[in-house]
């Protein structure tokens, strides 16, 4: 179990364990996601967003070579 003290100004301090399991490095954010349960859950909002990514793209057909290929098109424009 770990548990956190939120100070007057309603900071808390992420208990090293936690912030080692979601990866968390100063300067990320954080996301709460309130469950239907009204349970809270504190997730890495960088993952989170990566991994909702990953479905759109998965779920719109694209493959990992097109997604690539997009990027260099970006980086190095279209040649």
């Amino acid at each position: 179990m770990n548990l956190a003290t939120v100070s007057a100004n309603g900071q808390i301090t992420i208990p090293i364990e936690i912030r080692r399991s979601l990866n968390l490095k100063a300067g990320d954010k954080v996301l709460f996601l309130r469950k239907q349960s009204g349970e809270i859950v504190l997730s890495n909002s960088a993952e989170r967003i990566i991994e909702k990514l990953q479905e759109a793209v998965a779920d719109a057909g694209f493959t990992e070579d097109d997604i690539l290929a997009e990027v260099m098109k970006v980086r190095y424009g279209d040649k």
